[in-house]
């Protein structure tokens, strides 16, 4: 059996849209991994991952 392989994403979230963008990310199939602060305490950036699709 392969080893799955992951594709990954950062996304910087904007505090007044995370929902939103998180739901976006979500139905393109992307996981969320984690959220960490990004350069400045207004910005988060978001990491995510979905299975590479097999060609």
């Amino acid at each position: 059996m392969a080893m799955k392989k992951w594709e990954y994403a950062t996304v910087p979230l904007l505090v007044h849209a995370t929902k939103q963008i998180l739901d976006t990310w979500g139905q393109d199939g992307w996981e969320l991994v984690t959220v960490l602060p990004g350069p400045n305490p207004e910005n988060l950036v978001a990491y995510f991952k979905r299975p590479l699709e097999e060609k």
